[in-house]
């Protein structure tokens, strides 16, 4: 049997704030396939957050163990961390934070400045990435003459420029209208059976129920996990 694209055991987040120590993650043990598609749910405060910064490599453990794709994370030093991070994974927020004055394709391409790709590639692979999302025709246009869902669009292909082995979505659809909402889900649906791996994070269960599993947390722990 294959071995998990994520495997977690035992995973503690605490943080320190002044005298008080807050426990926003409590002994989380999982396992996420690769090509799984989980939404990870759960009220604020619950700890989904938390989760998501270590499988995004944005965070730390307090104690426990964390390996992706075959590396331990929960040992890394800052600096390997933002080096997994820019390799591994690609990340969609609600708000789509894109650069103003910037063409949609130079949005799209900018992960691979930092990864130190050359320009004609850089604007190859973003070109790419635009087509797959729909969106081949506005690869010139800079955000605001993009709607929303279009915005939303450039973020993904964005996201996607640098062949991650996870896709991380928070809340991807908060800031869209539910008929936006559905196409830009029906991109991550297409993703996943293309075989990405992808994580999204959400309080609606309309849009959980687009992933093949749903991961419930709440006080800091794995209250629920169905199929």
């Amino acid at each position: 049997m294959a071995a998990p694209l994520i495997r977690c055991r035992d995973l503690t987040r605490v943080y320190r704030m002044g005298d008080n120590e807050v426990h926003a993650l409590q002994g989380v043990s999982t396992d996420i396939a690769e090509g799984d598609y989980v939404a990870i749910m759960g009220p604020s405060g619950s700890g989904k957050s938390t989760f998501m910064n270590m499988i995004g490599a944005l965070d730390r453990p307090t104690s426990g163990t964390l390996e992706i794709d075959g590396e331990r994370l929960d040992n890394m030093k800052p600096d390997q961390l933002a080096a997994f991070r820019g390799r591994r994974v690609g990340f969609v927020f609600q708000q789509f934070n894109l650069l103003p004055r910037t063409s949609a394709v130079e949005n799209a391409g900018l992960p691979l400045i930092y990864a130190g790709i050359e320009a004609a590639e850089r604007k190859a692979r973003a070109e790419a990435r635009l087509k797959q999302v729909g969106l081949g025709e506005r690869m010139d246009h800079q955000p605001s003459q993009l709607s929303g869902g279009q915005q939303q669009r450039v973020a993904i292909a964005r996201a996607l420029v640098n062949d991650p082995a996870i896709l991380l979505a928070d809340e991807p659809t908060g800031a869209l209208d539910s008929q936006t909402s559905e196409e830009i889900l029906d991109i991550f649906d297409q993703l996943n059976r293309e075989g990405m791996t992808i994580i999204l994070v959400t309080h609606e269960a309309e849009v959980a129920e687009h992933a093949k599993r749903q991961i419930v947390f709440r006080d800091g722990e794995i209250v629920e996990d169905r199929s």
